[in-house]
């Protein structure tokens, strides 16, 4: 039996009992992709991030890996967050960058002030078309449909209209591994979002980290500046800080421990 350090942390936190919990395992040594999809789905949060300590001569510092309850992701911002929180505020990382590997290749995560950033890879969307079943499920047509690496992003008119949207779960989970990302200017930021993942076992993720790495350079280019502001507007709702460099999306945010623990393998 083995005794894993667990973290769980709400990442993007804004005002009042916002932001997306995580829960993030401190691993000695790497697991089979089993044993850790039956911890995420022990956690039952939208994603539970694995950590591994990287060995001598490696040029970074971790290796990382997201699970939702249902499939492993290949990009996961608000898990990442948290991660770096952990080491930063946890467990006494020397330094001020951390250096991750992931399936999305190489990432760091840097602690300035009260935000963590993330250097994340920028996913600009193209324009695209929805099918007739997914455009009904959704709840409400969009001004414009664009397609990121596996996200569709639907522009709507104003944030009232992505509010309203009430989006038929299990319609859109049969088109396979694609997320929706509902997006519209806001009233009090430069952009607002919700974000439908069903097909991932995630109906509505409360803030989604990579989802900005689709809606942040296409903002970006449609406000025609690099910092901008974003609020995912869920029933939780968390706050993210843009700026947009080259091919790169820089995702700021603040992240507050839940609780700590140990689970047993």
């Amino acid at each position: 039996m083995t005794e894993i350090p667990t973290f769980e942390v709400n990442a993007f936190v804004g005002p009042g009992l916002s932001g997306n919990p995580a829960a993030v395992c401190l691993l000695d040594h790497g697991l089979e992709d089993e044993a850790m999809l039956a911890i995420a789905k022990r956690h039952n949060l939208s994603e539970t991030a694995f950590l591994v300590a990287a060995g001598p001569g490696d040029d970074f510092d971790y290796h990382l890996r997201w699970f939702t309850p249902e499939v492993e992701v290949d990009l996961c911002g608000h898990a990442t967050l948290a991660t770096a929180h952990v080491l930063f505020n946890e467990r006494g990382f020397e330094g001020r960058e951390v250096r991750f590997l992931s399936p999305s290749g190489l990432l760091s995560a840097r602690s300035e002030g009260q935000l963590i950033w993330l250097d994340f890879p920028s996913r600009k969307p193209l324009a695209a078309t929805l099918p007739a079943a997914v455009l009904k499920a959704i709840g409400g047509a969009p001004k414009e449909v664009l397609l990121g690496q596996r996200d569709y992003l639907l522009v709507y008119g104003d944030q009232a209209e992505v509010e309203a949207l009430g989006p038929d779960f299990e319609t859109l989970g049969d088109h396979g591994l694609l997320g929706y990302i509902a997006t519209a200017t806001g009233r009090q930021v430069d952009f607002v979002s919700r974000c439908f993942f069903p097909a991932y076992g995630i109906d509505e993720d409360p803030v989604t980290g990579s989802a900005h790495c689709v809606s942040g350079p296409y903002w970006a280019e449609k406000l025609g500046r690099n910092d901008i502001k974003a609020h995912q507007i869920s029933p939780r709702g968390g706050e993210l800080a843009l700026r947009i460099v080259d091919d790169r999306t820089l995702i700021g945010g603040r992240a507050e421990t839940v609780r700590r623990g140990e689970i047993q393998v």
